[in-house]
């Protein structure tokens, strides 16, 4: 298999695990140091690009922030995400390139349609990931998504993007 079949195999399947909510599956395709950023924007063509010092949407500095919403999903500890939405993960144009140190970067474009209490919307955008290979599969070590929505009237949670 081609690299750019391999990556493409391993978003799919990482788009499947969350659609199909098997969270333990999910959470094990990202690394235990995996950086997760979603930039808020400054304005009509800027985002932020420092979590640290400037507002996100959502940020993890490692795997644990994945984790700890995946345990308050499934504890009822998340009233914001219960009933947790039905969604269906799009993954499109999937452009990858290979680094010097061993790891691959990849741009995907993404739209996720979801479902909760009667009302369907969606989400689209880009994400950037950096994957290291793991034996014949990947991990993730970075994914940075940006939400082009400009209004967001429902929830956003990892599990959108």
């Amino acid at each position: 298999m081609s690299l750019q079949q391999s990556v493409e195999q391993f978003m799919y399947r990482l788009a499947e695990l969350c659609d199909d909510r098997d969270w333990d599956g999910y959470i094990e395709q990202f690394a235990p140091e995996c950086e997760f950023h979603i930039p808020q924007w400054k304005n009509e063509d800027e985002i932020t690009s420092d979590p640290k010092r400037e507002m996100s949407l959502m940020y993890y500095a490692d795997r644990t922030g994945i984790e700890d919403r995946v345990f308050r999903l499934r504890t009822g500890k998340s009233a914001a995400s219960t009933p947790l939405p039905r969604t269906l993960h799009l993954i499109d144009n999937v452009r990858c390139m290979e680094q010097g140190d061993g790891t691959v970067q990849v741009r995907v474009n993404w739209v996720t349609h979801f479902y909760r209490f009667g009302e369907s919307g969606h989400f689209f955008g880009t994400a950037d990931y950096t994957l290291r290979g793991e034996g014949d599969d990947w991990k993730v070590l970075r994914k940075h998504s940006v939400v082009f929505n400009d209004h967001i009237d429902s929830v956003l949670d990892f599990y959108h993007v």
